[in-house]
């Protein structure tokens, strides 16, 4: 009889490159039936090339691979609201594209990068400059093109201001450990603007505006802007208004909004938004998108208001008022004709366990007037969605706020005479909705309010 056949380290990597994350016992199995004691040296033969996820019966193990440059294991890293750094676990790759952070308390495997690494990397009209501004890294010109990898490179060594509070990789750290924002004074935005304006980006499906980003009056802030040269560039000045008036209302009617201020400077007009996830000069706060969560845990809704009770069931615990919230920012938004309430629109901050709570209303104004293709001005009338089943509790208090931001909007002498219309034909036409939906429209603020904050 022929000797049996040892199992060696190859065997081991083989059948894991293979299988994927895999039990002790079913890889024992698939080994010729080796003794645990034969899969611990294995696997401490594999060295890097191994690893182990969890403790006691709770055991897997996974083959991992290496990103050029950077390992198999990655160091992220938390800043706090003070400007604190402390290490929040390895982040080891695996292969098959998939990934394991260790985090204090939670080993959690992700099918692709987690979500708030999927949220840190470059995206959005300044991501599309990520790879002119550096040239050194060797990513495509165009992020539409990159893969988890080159998401990766582009947080482990550029990586030191994204969004939200962690930092990935060394480089990374050391960067922001070095770097102190410097104060930008709001004289210098029109050259800011004429640099980015003109400055190469790659292509884009999106529609993305132009913007900057700036530390400025001791505020992390982004900047939109608008040149008031042509036609289309006009809309977008009064859009911007628009945006700020939105905010404003959200404010006033009693929802976390995004503080605001909108300034011109020439044939310029910029509006500056605070950045919700820092604080002071050096200070953060964990925040992830509806987008990455969704992507990584539902994939089903297709709305604010339908991911609304999904986000209150475990493994989070948004409460049920954070959740009413969130249905009346949608609500509101269809009705001051905001067609861009996607999902990477509205944010969370995050605590331990899961908790969620509702960030701050950010990229909240009409885009139906948005000029079509960047340049083309369309003229439109407004048509408000009545309520279902799931927003009925706060169709009528939206529609009382939505009316209040229109007749701020056509009053306005200042804006376009066709934007000024849309306004007083938007106010007429929820009012019209309204009284079928509520007989006191005008009194509709005081008919629906959220409930108790527990859970």
């Amino acid at each position: 009889m022929a000797p049996r056949r040892v199992a060696t380290k190859f065997d081991l990597l083989t059948h894991l490159a293979v299988s994927g994350v895999t039990v002790p016992g079913a890889l024992r199995g698939a080994l010729g039936g080796i003794s645990p004691q034969t899969l611990s040296r294995l696997v401490a033969d594999g060295g890097d090339e191994v690893c182990r996820i969890g403790r006691g019966r709770g055991t897997r193990y996974a083959r991992t691979r290496s990103l050029e440059g950077l390992g198999h294991t990655l160091p992220t890293f938390r800043v706090d609201a003070k400007g604190q750094v402390t290490p929040a676990g390895p982040l080891h790759l695996l292969w098959g594209r998939q990934t394991f952070w260790q985090e204090p308390g939670a080993d959690v495997v992700f099918e692709g990068l987690p979500p708030a690494l999927v949220d840190m990397a470059p995206q959005g009209f300044i991501g599309r400059t990520f790879p002119t501004r550096n040239p050194g890294l060797g990513l495509p010109p165009r992020i539409a093109d990159w893969s988890d990898d080159h998401r990766l490179i582009a947080l482990a060594r550029r990586g030191e201001d994204c969004v939200g509070d962690l930092i990935v990789g060394n480089e990374s750290l050391q960067r922001f450990l070095a770097s102190r924002p410097e104060d930008v004074a709001a004289g210098s935005y029109p050259a800011a603007a004429e640099s980015v304006t003109t400055a190469p980006v790659g292509s884009s499906a999106g529609g993305e505006r132009p913007k900057f980003g700036a530390f400025s009056r001791g505020r992390h802030v982004l900047v939109k802007f608008a040149n008031a040269t042509d036609e289309a560039g006009r809309r977008w000045r009064d859009l911007l208004w628009c945006e700020l008036r939105a905010l404003e209302v959200v404010a006033t009617a009693g929802h976390p909004a995004a503080p605001a201020r909108c300034f011109d400077s020439g044939d310029w007009r910029f509006l500056e938004v605070e950045r919700f996830d820092r604080v002071g000069e050096r200070g953060r706060r964990a925040v992830l998108s509806l987008s990455a969560l969704n992507n990584e845990y539902f994939g089903g809704p297709d709305s604010w208001t339908a991911a609304a009770p999904l986000l209150g069931k475990a493994p989070f615990s948004l409460s049920r008022q954070d959740a009413w919230h969130l249905r009346w920012l949608d609500v509101y938004g269809q009705l001051i004709a905001n067609s861009d309430r996607h999902f990477g629109n509205v944010a969370f901050f995050v605590s331990g366990g899961g908790s969620l709570s509702l960030a701050p209303a950010y990229d909240m104004l009409p885009m139906e007037l948005a000029p079509a293709n960047h340049d083309v001005v369309v003229r439109r009338a407004f048509v408000p969605e009545p309520p279902s089943g799931s927003t009925l509790d706060v169709w009528a208090d939206a529609a009382h706020w939505a009316r209040v931001f229109w007749r701020q909007v056509s009053r306005n002498e200042e804006l376009s005479a066709d934007v000024r219309a849309y306004a007083t034909q938007a106010d007429a036409a929820i009012s019209a909705l309204a009284s079928r939906v509520t007989p006191s429209p005008s009194s509709s603020s005081s008919t629906s309010l959220p409930p108790s904050s527990s859970p």
